[in-house]
């Protein structure tokens, strides 16, 4: 008979905490649009970055809408469809951003390094942890 693993044994995967940026009730851009945006440098594609993602289309394209009005400048630009395809692609001022969120995220990060992980250590263990540091200091 083989050998069974405890549920208890079991660890979930941990997701990694994320830094949202607020400007009074906006969120212009937090893990979610973030990831969305790189998925969409990655396919080409706001369809296969919402699929990549599992969301549906529609979610992917309002959250791409209301990224670019939230920026003086688009973050991405879409081409319609046609005999060669649509498409989309992240700007410059798109990759400008994202490297900029990575930054602040960065910085934020490692300045309540231990004090989420205090926090963590209450929560249940399916809940957010700290992503892994670079560095090596986690």
């Amino acid at each position: 008979m083989a050998s069974s693993t405890k549920a208890a044994d079991r660890q979930p995967a941990r997701r990694p905490a994320g830094v949202r940026v607020a400007f009074g009730s906006l969120y212009p851009l937090g893990p979610g649009k973030l990831a969305l945006i790189e998925a969409i440098a990655d396919t080409g594609s706001i369809s296969a970055a919402a699929r990549a993602l599992g969301m549906s289309y529609r979610r992917a394209w309002l959250l791409v809408d209301a990224v670019n009005r939230s920026f003086r400048q688009p973050l991405v630009e879409t081409s319609t469809g046609g005999r060669g395809g649509g498409g989309a692609r992240v700007t410059e001022a798109g990759r400008q951003a994202l490297e900029q969120y990575r930054r602040i995220e960065e910085i934020a990060v490692a300045s309540v390094r231990e004090e989420v992980e205090a926090f963590s250590a209450l929560l249940a263990d399916d809940i957010a942890v700290l992503p892994e540091d670079p560095n090596g200091e986690n």
